[in-house]
């Protein structure tokens, strides 16, 4: 997608993209400092009901927040949709405090400490198993409380999703429990006091293939009807993953909603609802549900010539925003899509480096990107911002200040 089919997907007013319905000056006015990310509410929701349309009834939508853990961000989703997944006990208390019923969380991640694992108990969240270990940290954790567990199996598959930006199934992973060592686990989980839902297996993210992600679904589904015969209950939990991409450059095709959705309602009237009659499917997304909603707003504070080439130089840059310096999973580094918000109607004026504030060449946020001829004080804008942005950029390098998320 190009930098104009962003534009439009947030709106403009004279010459300035806005955010929320509020014209790009006036909202860094608003925020008071550069950089800022901000969500846009209206493209979240758009999002939401996009994904309501399409995907089958039966199915319950999970926010995987380690997306975007924005307190007021998870605060707009909890009421849009059905349930949200965690990664640590501070997501944890997001997710509760946004008002989610302990039962419409779980909690997922190799490294659950003790204390964690204690806290999801008393809480009485999902707990997603990942290991021996795991299971018997919730069963010590249960007696001391005398509270019975919640969990469910978290599955390494015995296959791999081609085309995902990281694979987190098949083969060696930290991820889950093989899925040739689940059905021991189950035996000894029979002997415990906790209570297996069902499973949970996700194998990859970032996809933009329809079919692969249908394929995908299909095995998962097939693998799990196998596993479910060791529990000692019908499943009433099926969390079948994600893994929906969004498209980060010119070359990326948005992912085709529809050749998803068409399979995986078949799979729900279909196998699942034959094979796992008292459960209730999940499909857990995090970039797809925010990640277009966001923008990172960052200012010019000097522009220079080097030798024949052009620099922009921001008062942001890698430490915030770690994905567009392709420092977070790019192979080959390619530009995230770019403009100088309150100049989108000037043309382009030549070919830009457009660098951030730090003292490291990897600090370098588009490459020879076509630009008009901006200037000092105008305001730089990355769009598809809204999941792994602040949080997973490393924030401290370089001690300066961290950036203001607003959700507008």
């Amino acid at each position: 997608m190009s930098p104009h089919e962003h534009v439009a997907r947030f709106g403009a007013r004279g010459g300035e993209l806005c955010v929320g319905g509020v014209s790009l000056t006036r909202l860094a006015a608003r925020v008071g400092s550069t950089p800022f990310f901000a969500y846009d509410r209206r493209l979240l929701d758009d999002r939401v009901a996009e994904l309501r349309a399409a995907l089958p009834q039966r199915l319950e939508l999970s926010y995987a927040m380690k997306a975007n853990p924005m307190p007021a961000l998870v605060g707009h989703l909890a009421s849009r949709v059905d349930r949200v997944d965690v990664a640590s006990a501070g997501e944890m208390h997001v997710a509760l405090d946004a008002g989610l019923r302990p039962n419409r969380v779980s909690f997922a991640g190799p490294g659950k400490t003790p204390a964690e694992i204690r806290q999801a108990v008393a809480a009485g969240i999902i707990i997603e198993v990942e290991s021996p270990t795991q299971l018997g940290g919730a069963v010590r954790a249960g007696e001391e409380l005398g509270i019975t567990p919640v969990t469910a199996i978290r599955v390494n598959p015995d296959f791999a999703v081609k085309g995902s930006g990281m694979r987190m199934g098949g083969g060696p992973q930290q991820f889950g429990i093989d899925a040739e060592d689940v059905p021991a686990l189950l035996r000894e989980a029979a002997a415990m006091d906790v209570e297996v839902l069902g499973f949970h297996v996700f194998a990859g993210s970032q996809n933009l293939n329809a079919d692969v992600i249908a394929e995908a679904q299909r095995r998962t589904v097939d693998l799990v009807a196998g596993l479910a015969e060791g529990l000692s209950a019908p499943a009433r939990y099926l969390n079948l993953g994600g893994g929906f991409g969004i498209p980060y450059t010119e070359r990326d095709r948005p992912l085709d909603l529809a050749a998803v959705s068409g399979p995986l309602g078949e799979l729900v009237t279909g196998p699942i609802a034959e094979r796992f009659p008292e459960a209730t499917p999940v499909i857990e997304l995090g970039r797809y549900l925010v990640g277009e909603c966001g923008v990172y707003v960052s200012q010019v504070v000097d522009r220079k010539q080097s030798r024949g080439r052009s620099y922009l130089v921001l008062d942001g840059g890698m430490h915030q925003q770690l994905a567009a310096s392709g420092n977070f999973g790019q192979a080959i580094r390619r530009n995230y899509p770019l403009v100088v918000g309150n100049r989108i109607d000037d043309d382009p004026a030549g070919a830009m480096h457009v660098v951030g504030c730090l003292c490291t060449p990897l600090d370098l946020l588009g490459s020879d990107v076509p630009l008009p001829d901006a200037e000092i004080g105008d305001l730089v804008v990355i769009f598809q911002q809204g999941a792994y942005g602040l949080t997973a950029s490393p924030t401290a390098f370089l001690g300066h200040p961290a950036p203001v998320e607003v959700l507008v």
